[in-house]
């Protein structure tokens, strides 16, 4: 056996989205906060994630993330979140899917019946507590970065669609949050293709018009994700389509969409501290969120959101890079 490099991973699942966590292989990458190294994975080591999330070993719509070493003395462990789409400021799903590794592989002191860990995100800290049975992590809670409308009501000429009116709004990535009425699609999965392409013109026309810049983080810019609201939406029991760049669906119920979610109901006087929100994703899985509190971003309102969802492992594996390899970098169809 031939390998220009080794990665260990344990493989997971929240809710139906894949998690492939990096637990070895990578090493330290160079950076004083999770921000910085970040940007410096981008630069210097971007080839890792598309060997990891493209074919051949990955998929459309694979999904990862690398442990670190923290940047900050109050956190655990640090997390670099990979798919196919780039490297996440933060994401949800993700963070439940590393917070149940970490308890099940024993790589956090666990303690029952919750378990409290600190991961240093690129987004900022973000604690989870899991709930933990015989040695079993059985749910993830996390207490999310703070999240926030970039505006409301924003009226967007996309291409082949017309005028459509949407809001975006920050819950670790922006998000475009419109009825999917507007692009005059069903919410069906037998309607995915035509979903994703109104989502992909949608992405692009915001990104031309409207683009969104985080006020305190100016590196975390642009939507890369449309959450299509299915009829009947309420603030209490939401079901969507997250399309999400460069052309696929989130399986799971998204952490981060969901915290967009819940910021957009408070700014439109829907969701106060307290109340809650059940998210379903375009698969029927679940996630439970709440605001918790209500706080400010340079200035704009935001809220803390939680979000509670459940992960499964489903495997370990080491993934080779033969010198002869045709594909080091892998590669999408």
């Amino acid at each position: 056996m031939r390998s220009r490099l080794v990665l260990h991973t344990v493989e997971s699942h929240t809710e139906g989205m894949p998690t492939r966590v990096v637990t070895g292989g990578v090493g330290t990458i160079p950076g004083a906060t999770m921000a910085e190294r970040r940007r410096y994975f981008l630069d210097h080591l971007d080839h890792l994630r598309t060997l990891l999330m493209y074919e051949p070993r990955g998929h459309s719509a694979m999904s990862g993330a690398i442990l670190q070493p923290p940047t900050r003395p109050d956190a655990d462990w640090g997390v670099l979140f990979i798919e196919v789409s780039g490297c996440l400021p933060m994401c949800g799903h993700g963070t439940m899917g590393v917070a149940t590794v970490l308890v099940e592989t024993g790589m956090v002191p666990v303690t029952e019946p919750r378990t409290v860990i600190r991961l240093d995100t690129p987004a900022g800290l973000v604690v989870a507590e899991v709930e933990v049975e015989d040695g079993s992590a059985r749910s993830v809670t996390l207490r999310n970065v703070p999240s926030f409308v970039d505006r409301l009501d924003a009226l967007v000429e996309v291409p082949g669609y017309g005028p459509l009116r949407m809001d975006l709004a920050y819950g670790g990535n922006f998000y475009a949050v419109l009825p999917l009425d507007q692009v005059g699609l069903p919410f069906d999965r037998r309607a995915g293709a035509d979903i994703l392409t109104a989502g992909l013109a949608i992405m692009e026309a915001v990104n031309e018009q409207v683009r969104p810049v985080h006020p305190e983080a100016p590196e975390i810019a642009g939507c890369h994700h449309v959450q299509f609201l299915a009829p009947g939406s309420t603030a209490r029991h939401s079901r969507h389509a997250m399309a999400i760049h460069p052309g696929w669906f989130d399986r799971s119920p998204c952490g981060t969409g969901t915290s967009a979610r819940i910021a957009q109901l408070h700014a439109r006087g829907e969701a106060g501290v307290g109340d809650v929100l059940v998210n379903e994703s375009f698969i029927g899985s679940r996630f439970t969120a709440a605001v918790l509190e209500e706080t400010a971003v340079a200035g704009r309102p935001a809220v803390i959101p939680s979000i509670t969802g459940r992960a499964w492992l489903t495997g370990t594996a080491q993934f080779f890079l033969d010198p002869d390899d045709p594909f080091p970098a892998g590669f999408l169809l």
